[in-house]
């Protein structure tokens, strides 16, 4: 019988959540994703120590500041490029790069950031097609991305938790949205005192099922990509969905698992849903996320987390 892993690759496209691409290599998925922490992790492996020398002496050429500090903050971006080129030459298709988190509600700052990982891109060889912006899913974050979108660079939005925002991207257009199954999870055992959920109550695995059938419904060209997983049966109660970005440890176990996989998404079935359309402005769009306790908490909790891993790289930068 064929593994959990294989199964799934059949019905849904698997992605590398991680900066090791030592361990991408293993899975063989087709895209990979990154983040500030998880460049943080890979950066301080000795492996990767190369990188790190690469994206400073880069800097050091480069940067119109020529103070530590400046220095420091152009090795970060850099660094996070050197880790996408060299995971797009394990994976066939494409690597997300995430902006500055710092940005994430500054629509003109996150648009220049973008185009400037771009740009760096572009001058190793790798063209636009192969390179998602990652963005974090706030309404400066969105707006971001539509203007990117229209330039023809493709974004994926993160930190994605609540159903509002996921339809701002999708009306948005983004190519790409990244909803966080765990953090869901985690926010709800927190809060209900309860020690686990069954996968199909799983409120993580239930708000990615929500967003997926609402796109399939109503002809959105954006995907669902299900992200921070905390157990298998998150992964396998959410095959058939588009995407699933997956770490090396649950890859491993997905792949040593033999038994019989059932798809629970299925675009055909969600079109006949009666799922009616909604939309969200800007004064919409924050009245629902101050409304979402859940999402409200766990996305300024990301933020945080994600600018602390940024200062984090810097600091290293300017040790190293």
């Amino acid at each position: 019988m064929a593994t959990f892993l294989e199964q799934l690759k059949a019905v849904t496209v698997v992605v590398a959540d991680t900066g090791d691409f030592e361990s991408i290599q293993k899975f063989r998925p087709r895209d990979a994703t990154t983040n500030p922490s998880l460049i943080a992790s890979a950066a301080a492996m000795p492996q990767y120590q190369q990188l790190v020398s690469a994206a400073l002496d880069w800097a050091k050429q480069h940067s119109t500041d020529g103070s530590k500090a400046a220095i420091a903050r152009r090795a970060v971006d850099r660094l996070a490029v050197e880790f996408g080129l060299e995971i797009l030459k394990v994976v066939p298709g494409r690597v997300s790069t995430e902006v500055d988190a710092r940005l994430s509600y500054d629509t003109e700052g996150s648009i220049a950031k973008a185009r400037d990982l771009i740009a760096m891109y572009a001058k190793a060889g790798i063209g636009k097609d192969r390179i998602l912006i990652k963005l974090a899913s706030t309404w400066e974050g969105i707006k971001a991305a539509e203007v990117l979108e229209q330039e023809g660079i493709h974004c994926n939005l993160t930190l994605l938790f609540g159903f509002h925002q996921a339809v701002a991207c999708a009306e948005a257009k983004v190519t790409l949205i990244s909803p966080f199954v765990g953090r869901i999870l985690d926010w709800y055992l927190k809060s209900t005192g309860k020690t686990s959920y069954a996968p199909a109550e799983d409120p993580g695995v239930m708000s990615v099922t929500k967003i997926y059938d609402y796109y399939k419904r109503h002809g959105y060209q954006t995907e669902v990509m299900g992200a921070s997983f905390r157990n298998v049966g998150e992964i396998t109660e959410l095959a058939g969905c588009d995407l699933l970005t997956i770490s090396p440890e649950l890859l491993a176990s997905l792949a040593a698992t033999d038994a019989p996989l059932t798809r629970s998404l299925d675009a055909g079935v969600a079109r006949g849903l009666d799922l009616p359309a909604v939309r969200y402005d800007e004064a919409g769009f924050r009245l629902a996320l101050n409304e979402d306790a859940m999402a409200t908490e766990k996305l300024a909790e990301g933020i945080r987390a994600f600018c602390a891993d940024a200062i984090k790289l810097e600091q290293l930068m300017l040790a190293a």
